[in-house]
């Protein structure tokens, strides 16, 4: 089958096994692909966010602690795209990772901005500088990766 959502657009080439009897079997079809495109491109960011890619681990045990801290992180994040964290989100896109520029503005890219205006903000204070007697900004990590 071949659809267009738009002249302007290049055309849809699609091929499946499932029967079309009218134009709305059609349509209905296409628009379960496109929202398959976008689960899909949500994948490919979060592998490539969170370190998903290639994590060379070989035990599943450790896979499972890093699933576990994506997790977090991921939840973490999305928490702080939510209404009651905007002033703080802005704040800490506008003073970590400033675009001052219209297209930046304007392209969807806030959870990659907010990814790394937080590591920006955790570099330039790390924890052990905010936790007087913590060497190692890890430690709280692993203890809850040793309790779980």
């Amino acid at each position: 089958m071949v659809c267009r959502r738009d002249h302007n657009l290049p055309p849809w080439y699609l091929l499946t096994a499932e029967p079309i009897t009218c134009t709305d079997d059609l349509w209905t079809l296409v628009f379960a692909y496109s929202r398959r495109w976008q689960i899909e491109q949500m994948w490919r960011a979060c592998k490539s966010e969170l370190a998903f890619e290639s994590p060379r681990l070989h035990t599943w045990e450790h896979r499972r602690r890093l699933l576990l801290l994506a997790s977090l992180a991921y939840a973490f994040l999305l928490d702080l795209m939510q209404p009651p964290w905007e002033g703080t989100r802005d704040w800490t896109m506008h003073f970590w990772c400033r675009r001052t520029g219209a297209w930046t503005r304007q392209t969807l890219v806030l959870f990659t901005r907010l990814r790394t205006a937080l590591s920006q903000l955790w570099m330039a204070f790390p924890p052990s500088i905010l936790l007087p007697g913590r060497s190692s900004s890890g430690a709280a990590f692993r203890l809850l990766l040793d309790s779980g």
